[in-house]
């Protein structure tokens, strides 16, 4: 969105509505093996990672009809704030504290602006489908508490 290249890159998931006959687990199993690896501290994202190198499983939706974050969420082991939310906050930070001890770096204060405008536009988003509170804004004062 914000270099001058053209087209866009990346693939698409074939359309697969049912799941491989090979697939040694089962929903249940799938789903104990998700919320273990939730309690230890894994993210959505590094459960998918995990799930698909380690166990040989391509595709959670596909077996479960419910994916990764639906079932933190049934089990209530899902985070307040989105994923990718949450990982635009922490770079935010970090480019924030970066740009405060070199205050002469315009490139990274220009990294942050677009970094800060993607997480306006996610949260403008994620409020219109109601993810989060009508009241939930962002300010730089408190990303430290947000990531708590």
């Amino acid at each position: 969105m914000h270099s001058g290249k053209k087209g866009k890159s990346g693939s698409t998931k074939p359309i697969v509505s049912q799941h491989d006959k090979w697939l040694e687990y089962n929903h249940d199993e799938i789903e104990k093996i998700i919320t273990d690896l939730a309690k230890a501290g894994k993210s959505s994202s590094e459960i998918g990672l995990i799930l698909r190198d380690q166990y040989g499983i391509p595709d959670v939706k596909a077996i479960t009809k419910k994916t990764i974050t639906q079932i933190l969420k049934k089990n209530k082991l899902g985070s307040r704030l989105p994923e990718d939310l949450t990982n635009l906050l922490t770079q935010a930070l970090k480019l924030r504290k970066h740009v405060e001890k070199n205050p002469k770096d315009n490139s990274n204060s220009r990294g942050l602006q677009l970094t800060e405008s993607k997480i306006k536009r996610l949260i403008r988003y994620y409020k219109m489908r109601n993810i989060l509170p009508g009241d939930f804004y962002y300010d730089v004062k408190n990303i430290e508490l947000l990531l708590r």
